[in-house]
């Protein structure tokens, strides 16, 4: 049991809202499973800037940056590495002495996940979605260098996705005439209160031998059960959660992160 004292190092993660977040309890059996005097607890935050600002003055050794403030804090920080900075967003904040650094982990927790299925070097991944999840699956797919389609609802924001990844971009009503190593569902198509929809229909899911969907919750999204009944490798949304948190822990205390744990408390708490 976690005994605060005049050394515990505090982190938290920023956003709007926070109260729904699975990060808390996560970080916390970590740093309790690492025997770190280290707590993590929500912080509720109307306006980024500040909240990077009030980081600064209680000395916070390091956050976590959600909805809606990932890009809004970019400014605000001393450096941000430069993965990041492509992005364009920051869900990572680490401090370093005087200094606030900014990170992205989401990249680096899909590629994770999509690489225990595949070599992702030189693959081609149809990516769904063109919001700030797609972008940065997209921008460390490429970084990881795969080929990426990219099919989104919204032809505007899709195009404009697909010109920064250089990548070619279909209508997402045309996504399931492509042919693909891997499909990444980043829609929110899946979760409620669209929980019962897929955003391919059943028929086309066998031309993918890897299938991943971010969402969550629920776990088994009806995207997930139709892919698997066509014989697909299928990743849940709980494999990105996991490794982007994995990933933040190791850059807060330079230690690998205990993932067993980290995946059993976010089971228990979905």
């Amino acid at each position: 049991m976690l005994k605060i004292d005049g050394s515990t190092e505090v982190y938290g993660i920023i956003g709007n809202p926070v109260r729904h977040s699975r990060s808390p309890a996560m970080h916390n059996a970590a740093f309790a499973a690492c025997g770190l005097n280290k707590v993590y607890v929500p912080l509720p935050a109307l306006d980024g800037a500040a909240a990077v600002a009030a980081i600064r003055t209680l000395g916070i050794a390091g956050a976590s940056v959600t909805i809606p403030h990932k890009e809004t804090v970019i400014e605000q920080l001393d450096k941000v590495d430069p993965v990041a900075a492509r992005i364009g967003a920051v869900n990572t904040i680490v401090r370093r002495g005087d200094e606030l650094h900014g990170a992205n982990t989401d990249w680096l927790g899909a590629n994770q996940a999509l690489g225990e299925a595949l070599e992702l070097a030189g693959a081609k991944v149809l990516l769904l979605g063109a919001g700030g999840s797609a972008r940065a699956i997209g921008f460390g797919l490429r970084e990881a260098g795969a080929k990426v389609i990219l099919a989104s609802r919204t032809p505007e924001r899709g195009q404009e996705l697909a010109q920064q990844l250089d990548c070619p971009w279909v209508p997402l009503e045309q996504a399931a005439e492509q042919a693909a190593n891997a499909l990444v569902n980043a829609t929110s198509v899946g979760m409620a209160p669209l929980a019962e929809q897929s955003p391919l229909p059943a028929a086309a899911l066998a031309a993918f031998p890897v299938v991943m969907d971010i969402v969550y919750s629920p776990l088994q999204t009806r995207l997930l059960r139709e892919a698997e009944a066509a014989g697909c490798h299928c990743i849940d949304g709980l494999a990105m959660l996991l490794y982007q948190g994995a990933a933040q822990f190791t850059m807060w205390t330079n230690q690998e992160a205990p993932l067993a744990i980290m995946r059993q408390t976010l089971l228990e708490n979905l």
